[in-house]
């Protein structure tokens, strides 16, 4: 009770401090990358709970002649990679937490498709509200491989407490403002997740 409350007054009170940037961010995504503004995607929640998370677009919408999507190297612009490296692409988020699909603190909601691919104990990391920045997030973010990111948000979840969570959050504004970690070598942001290897 105590970490909804403190999700709900917070992210209500980041949503209205942060209105006016969201608007020119929303606005600058328009002139840019053209609508839609907001990219929705389901993302399995706590217990593994699908619900629609809502982020800034950061990519074009570009096809090859079949009709398939370009690659995200292909249709990441400049602009994009801005939103993604100063965590701008993540404020509509705090609408979900708002609405309590997300907190503010958890581990990062990942894609529905990964979900038959974890074993028991990463399967856990969905026993709490996936968050806007997590563990993970702070202690190498997409430059760790999947195998730590979940070790760390399972050991999120076995020692969560208000006082983390504020750690967590001090700690991501550290990490945003310095750009630390922001994407895997090779990659626009992390490679897939193609099951645990054992």
């Amino acid at each position: 009770m105590i970490k909804r409350t403190f999700d709900f007054f917070a992210s209500a009170l980041g949503l209205l401090l942060l209105a006016p940037i969201i608007a020119v961010v929303a606005w600058q995504i328009r002139k840019k990358l053209g609508s839609p503004v907001l990219f929705r995607q389901v993302r399995p929640g706590k217990d593994g709970k699908p619900f629609e998370m809502i982020k800034f677009r950061t990519m074009r919408d570009a096809h090859d002649a079949m009709g398939n999507p370009l690659p995200d190297s292909e249709r990441m612009t400049p602009f994009g990679s801005f939103l993604r490296s100063s965590s701008l692409d993540e404020l509509p988020e705090l609408w979900n937490v708002l609405k309590g699909d997300m907190s503010l603190v958890g581990p990062r909601p990942l894609l529905m498709e990964y979900l038959p691919l974890y074993n028991r104990e990463q399967y856990r990391r969905h026993e709490s509200r996936p968050g806007v920045t997590g563990w993970a997030q702070v202690n190498g973010r997409n430059s760790l491989g999947w195998e730590e990111k979940f070790e760390l948000d399972v050991w999120y979840v076995d020692n969560q407490s208000l006082w983390l969570d504020i750690k967590v959050i001090l700690l991501t504004v550290k990490k945003v403002l310095v750009r630390d970690g922001i994407s895997a070598e090779g990659e626009v942001t992390a490679a897939k997740f193609k099951g645990t290897k054992s």
